[in-house]
């Protein structure tokens, strides 16, 4: 029988996941004006916040095994998660706040690694490809949360406000979540949390690192980029926009393709489209074609993640251990892709590093091909 309350109950975590951080980034902007935050201090504040992950998503793996199961895990740190909203908008200043940011950061490795582990699980019982649509629910989340935050800070609220929202509605919907989520697969737990990874993890979560890598330049870079070749500051949105819809229509469509393609075949044939489409802007930076090229990177990169994700499942003694490699990897890659725009634009200029990642994700593409 296909597990369809625990499926229900998983992609409610992956929307909850998605809403927080939703909600999260319509507070930066009111959050760095009322602590007069430079952006120096802003960056290093967001910095908190993936240094956290990546510091703890490396012992998830093995944190299933030894507490009953990656489900539990995922719904103890998830509701860790909606609480460090809450404290964040308790923070007194910037101080303060940088340590909710390595607590959330945290709570939020922790929940990726092992949610992402949990819903591997479901999709192998289920009997068919559906990673994509957990990852869709993520998505459809951080969308829902943008708007809860932006109607909240259109009504007045300010950010401590907008925050303390976030935090009920993340932790209502994780505690309904709880009621139909299983514990999860119980695999034997090994001696250490630690160890170096099998040689088929190594491939994939090397295209993780570079697939991370072009979504973190594309989320931090494209508006500026439009903006150098003389598209107005109001109508630069509509190449985030352009990558971000795609970005869900493909996840949406996702399982059918998964079903069709394979896995490795998906990422193939995503990574190589999204190199088509950062070829595309790099060549032809005015809007109408520099969206199109977005669109592309959006719909290619859509089921990238998800089909790792259930690749590097079965590449290791549990499904947290081999979703872990390949999310730490990735989320290396999501830290550096900014920085490495902007130190090779600086070099020379945002034209070549478009194009650099548009190599970046062909390489990806390579090594996607080779792990076949």
């Amino acid at each position: 029988m296909r597990p369809v309350r625990d499926r229900a109950a998983t992609s409610l975590l992956f929307f909850a996941n998605g809403f927080g951080f939703g909600g999260w980034s319509a507070a930066i902007a009111p959050l760095k004006g009322a602590l007069r935050l430079s952006d120096g201090e802003l960056g290093l504040l967001l910095f908190t916040l993936a240094a956290g992950a990546v510091s703890f998503m490396p012992i998830a793996g093995a944190l299933g095994p030894r507490l009953g199961g990656a489900g539990r895990v995922a719904a103890a740190s998830g509701l860790a998660f909606a609480a460090c909203f809450g404290l964040a908008a308790l923070a007194p200043g910037a101080a303060a706040l940088a340590l909710v940011g390595l607590a959330l950061g945290a709570s939020n490795g922790l929940m990726d690694v092992t949610m992402n582990a949990h819903a591997s699980a479901v999709e192998r019982r289920w009997g068919a490809p559906i990673m994509s649509s957990f990852h869709a629910a993520f998505s459809v989340g951080g969308l829902v949360g943008a708007g809860f935050g932006a109607g909240a800070l259109a009504l007045g609220f300010g950010w401590r406000g907008l925050l303390c929202g976030v935090a009920v509605c993340a932790l209502a919907m994780i505690l309904a979540a709880m009621r139909g989520l299983t514990p999860g697969e119980r695999q034997k737990a090994t001696r250490t949390p630690f160890g170096w990874p099998p040689r088929a993890l190594i491939g994939l979560a090397a295209i993780a690192f570079l697939c991370f890598l072009v979504e973190g330049a594309m989320i931090d870079w494209d508006g500026v980029y439009l903006v150098s070749f003389g598209v107005g500051a109001a109508a630069a949105p509509l190449g985030y926009a352009a990558f971000a819809t795609t970005m869900i229509a493909g996840r949406l469509a996702g399982d059918r393709i998964v079903a069709r393609l394979g896995r490795l075949p998906t990422v193939i044939a995503g990574a190589a489209l999204a190199a088509a489409g950062l070829a595309l802007a790099a060549l032809w930076p005015a809007l109408p074609s520099a969206a199109l090229g977005f669109a592309a990177v959006g719909a290619g990169l859509s089921n990238v993640v998800p089909a790792l994700f259930s690749e590097s499942a079965s590449h290791a003694s549990s499904p947290a251990r081999g979703i872990a490699a390949v999310a730490t990897a990735g989320y290396s890659g999501l830290l550096a892709g900014p920085p490495l725009v902007g130190a090779i634009a600086s070099l020379s200029d945002l034209r070549i590093a478009f194009a650099a990642l548009a190599a970046m994700a062909l390489v990806a593409a390579g090594l996607a091909v080779r792990a076949r």
